[in-house]
């Protein structure tokens, strides 16, 4: 037999963290000692009362069947009991709730559940990969808007081509930002609502990095804004806000129609998210003050580091107190591509380099925290000797 795969796989660029997953993974086996500030996955362990509860529920053969596609009602209520203490922000459990396998699963898929062959998809350059990539999947056409440092990496609804806002069917969004780290304002959200509404637009929001942040200036759901819930959804995540990136579990929140199509797709291509862990995921939800502020203290002294560490070496960067990146400008000379690779080959440190999230990415790398204080010290200082 000769396999051929679909169009739509050829199609694809290689995706980015499988991609650094191998080089990391081929100087290892060289012998070196290679410290990766590439990935987004956080090193803090799940807190053990979250376990616990999972160990618990796991153990309960009632949980050991099929859970339903849309979602245990507690885990739902969860969640929106979360919202309105977080965000202040009512929701209706059961229409305006869905529990997902993590929310890339749910960015995904909400492609093939509103997007028709030849519709158009706006979203920004830089940004996470996955809008891109679901888009194409889905026969949809991308329509990237760029990110600029003079605009703080906020979108500027006015640079979207009117005739192409006419045509297009989603609009994705993601603040606070991956990867620039940029944060936005009520207003941001709300010019988002009055442009999708003239033009007939579903609004995903990315709200991953939420509750990632320093201070008290904490980051805002598109929910608050009016009428949010009229044109669009958002997804959002426990994988950064409680370490639980392996556990697969976050939920769309918002639109009550648009959540019950996703259901509606979601029931013919999986099988739900096992209930013991949407148990562990009330819990977590539950005591979420005390999980942020831990995770908190941890990143921003881990963000003070590296800001440090630029700042006497010389290398600007976005000076942002959201997210677990840092967004920084590669110095004179380098491209993204060719910075990341000399880290790499003098340093044994991996970055990611921006040109990966889109064109406009150019000119910067990205630099995660979510490695050990005493690694990220050692990697820091390898930079400063590679440079």
């Amino acid at each position: 037999m000769h396999f051929e795969e679909a169009d739509r796989l050829k199609s694809l660029p290689p995706y980015l963290f499988a991609e650094i997953d191998k080089l990391i993974n081929k100087k290892r086996k060289e012998g070196l000692d290679v410290i990766s500030l590439g990935i987004g996955d956080p090193d803090i362990p799940t807190s053990t009362d979250i376990i616990e509860t999972l160990c618990k529920e796991a153990n309960d053969p009632k949980n050991h069947r099929y859970p339903s596609s849309y979602g245990l009602r507690i885990f739902k209520e969860a969640v929106s009991k979360f919202y309105m203490q977080r965000f202040n922000v009512t929701l209706d459990p059961e229409r305006e709730v869905l529990p997902l396998m993590g929310s890339k699963e749910g960015i995904a898929n909400i492609a093939y559940t509103c997007i028709n062959p030849g519709d158009y998809v706006i979203m920004t350059d830089p940004s996470y990969l996955v809008y891109k990539i679901s888009t194409i999947f889905a026969g949809g056409i991308p329509y990237t808007v760029p990110l600029k440092e003079e605009d703080d990496f906020v979108l500027d609804i006015e640079d979207i081509d009117p005739e192409i806002a006419k045509k297009a069917k989603i609009i994705y969004i993601n603040y606070p930002n991956n990867p620039t780290s940029a944060t936005c304002d009520k207003i941001f959200f709300e010019n988002v609502v009055s442009f999708a509404e003239k033009n007939n637009i579903i609004v995903c929001h990315d709200n991953a990095y939420s509750d990632v942040y320093q201070g008290e200036n904490k980051p805002m759901s598109f929910l608050n804004a009016y009428g949010s819930k009229n044109v669009g959804i958002e997804f959002n995540s426990l994988s950064k806000t409680f370490n639980m990136t392996g556990w697969r579990i976050g939920y769309a929140a918002g639109n009550g129609e648009i959540i019950e199509s996703l259901g509606k797709y979601k029931t013919n291509v999986d099988s739900g998210v096992f209930n013991a862990i949407q148990y562990a995921a009330v819990k977590a939800l539950e005591s979420y003050k005390i999980h942020t502020e831990h995770n908190n203290n941890i990143y921003n002294r881990r963000r003070d580091m590296i800001k440090k560490t630029l700042d006497d070496i010389g290398i600007d960067y976005f000076d942002s107190n959201a997210t677990i990146y840092v967004w920084a400008k590669v110095p004179e000379g380098f491209t993204s591509g060719s910075f990341s690779k000399m880290l790499l080959d003098k340093a044994d440190v991996v970055v990611t380099p921006g040109v990966e999230f889109g064109k406009n990415g150019e000119g910067y790398i990205r630099i995660s925290m979510t490695i050990d204080d005493s690694r990220l010290e050692e990697a820091l200082k390898r930079i400063r000797n590679a440079l």
